[in-house]
């Protein structure tokens, strides 16, 4: 039988925004009951199933770790994290009686359980130690040395790119590939090399232990299921975006101003997004649809509402890759300030295809929650007649 090598290193190891949500949650809806389930979008080159007992194995590890005091003390020394949840994080341990790992024939099913301040950050770790459990069947040699030579072309792509004549704001792309990397010894030398040879686009990491490690800045605000939650808390359905954005605002003050559009489609949430929110937002990020579409949304929204759009970010985040964001920053870079997310095609491009996995809430309090996304196949939902009846609620078009 191989060593048990662990793969992960620290709980400090998650992106940025499951502690900022994580955060936010526990000061605003500290009892909420939360149900996370794995799901693979696409086809493994073997049945994920073959990796249960080695995921189990994992999830027993990370249930065994704390958070040590130097990591404890980093957090603390950003703004926007608050001692009492600190003080929280001091005595926390992931709970094993929490998550079960289960196969139905190739099929790898993954399910997270109970209150949701001690769930909700499995998320990131079942997904990187999937992702490291698969890819460690394959040659390391072979993807190593393919990986290197895409990443040396990216970094040609990039240096290229500057001989460009300048737009009115800067190209600036962080990492956003901690769920989907190939392992944490290629994110740790994928960061490495962008920060040594392309510093001045190369400025941020979701990675919190990464950006830690290389003094860069931990990138991040809400996801999905932020907003997600929102729909089983007691607000009126036609509200729950409203509700989620004004108890951000709440907790944080004017820190984390970007927000998520795409939970129930961009036109629903633009009419939530009044001029109030949109003062007290730095930006918007987009996660699905079409995103010229989108940013051009953006951009005639702000004009709208009469907001110079040069104070405002948009942050494109769904499945880039450098000359797709290069594109986009070229189409509204004279407009508006960009940003990038750039996540599997960083940290998994290695010339083996990467899985799709993700592990989503699906249910909040004992009811559904879904997310009515702007592009089709990443709608997600179990029960049909809520997904039917939040479209009725917000106009919304099967995608």
């Amino acid at each position: 039988m191989p060593p048990f090598i662990p793969v992960v290193r620290s709980l400090l190891e998650t992106d940025l925004y499951k502690f900022t949500m994580w955060q936010a949650l526990l000061h605003s809806h500290p009892g909420a009951h939360a149900e996370y389930e794995f799901v693979c979008r696409n086809t493994p080159q073997f049945p994920l199933a073959e990796l249960a007992s080695d995921v189990s194995a994992q999830i027993d590890h990370l249930c065994s770790l704390s958070f040590t005091e130097d990591e404890l003390a980093y957090l603390r020394g950003l703004r926007f994290m608050k001692s009492d949840f600190i003080d929280f994080l001091t005595v926390f341990r992931f709970q094993r009686k929490f998550i079960t790992v289960a196969t139905d024939g190739g099929t790898l099913h993954i399910r997270a359980a109970g209150p949701q301040v001690h769930v909700m950050g499995f998320e990131i770790f079942v997904l990187y130690i999937v992702n490291e459990l698969y890819f460690r069947r394959f040659d390391q040699t072979a993807a190593l040395a393919e990986g290197r030579a895409r990443l040396a072309d990216k970094i040609r792509q990039l240096q290229a790119f500057g001989a460009e004549p300048p737009h009115r704001h800067p190209f600036e792309f962080s990492d956003f590939g901690l769920r989907r990397r190939f392992s944490s010894a290629w994110h740790d030398e994928v960061a490495d090399t962008l920060l040594a040879h392309v510093p001045h686009y190369f400025k941020g990491t979701s990675n919190v232990h990464l950006a830690r490690r290389i003094g860069m800045v931990p990138i991040g605000t809400m996801a999905h299921e932020y907003l997600q939650s929102f729909q089983s808390f007691g607000v009126r359905l036609r509200d729950f975006q409203k509700a989620a954005l004004e108890d951000w605002v709440q907790e944080y003050r004017g820190d984390l101003g970007i927000a998520l559009t795409d939970v129930v489609g961009m036109d629903a949430f633009l009419a939530d997004f009044d001029l109030y929110f949109a003062k007290l937002f730095d930006g918007l990020r987009h996660d699905s649809g079409d995103p010229v579409e989108w940013g051009e949304k953006a951009l005639a929204h702000y004009a709208a509402l009469r907001i110079d759009p040069h104070t405002k970010r948009l942050v494109f985040s769904d499945g880039l890759d450098l000359p797709k964001a290069l594109a986009l920053y070229r189409h509204f870079a004279d407009r508006i300030v960009t940003g990038f997310g750039i996540g599997t095609n960083l940290t998994n491009d290695m010339g083996v295809a990467p899985l799709n996995i993700v592990m989503k809430l699906v249910r909040c309090n004992g009811q559904s929650v879904a997310k009515l996304s702007d592009a089709p196949g990443k709608t997600m939902c179990q029960d049909q007649t809520f997904l039917a009846y939040l479209r009725q609620v917000f106009s919304h078009t099967a995608s």
